[in-house]
């Protein structure tokens, strides 16, 4: 297992409960490819460099994980196609 840090940008017009279910949804999909979700940091809505998806701002979370490099790649390809989500990003922390 190794630590990843997921650097989460989702649409800044949700409300609570829809961000919260997209925020589920990737710790369970973390939780489902026997990974571990150590830590969950919401920065809250903050400015962009530059627009995304008609976009200048943006809520941001920073999810500490830990899991198997062989995971990575499937979790990658589902965050593709979670809507709410604008941008994310992997970053391996050792």
């Amino acid at each position: 297992m190794r630590n990843y840090e997921l650097t989460c940008i989702i649409h800044p017009d949700l409300d609570e409960t829809a961000f919260n279910e997209a925020l589920d949804k990737i710790k369970s999909w973390i939780s489902e490819s026997d990974g571990k979700v150590e830590k969950v940091d919401l920065w809250g809505r903050r400015k962009m460099a530059y627009m995304i998806r008609k976009q200048l701002e943006g809520q941001y979370v920073l999810i500490h994980a830990s899991m198997l490099p062989s995971e990575i790649t499937e979790l990658d390809r589902k965050l593709r196609f979670l809507e709410p989500l604008m941008r994310h990003m992997f970053v391996l922390v050792d």
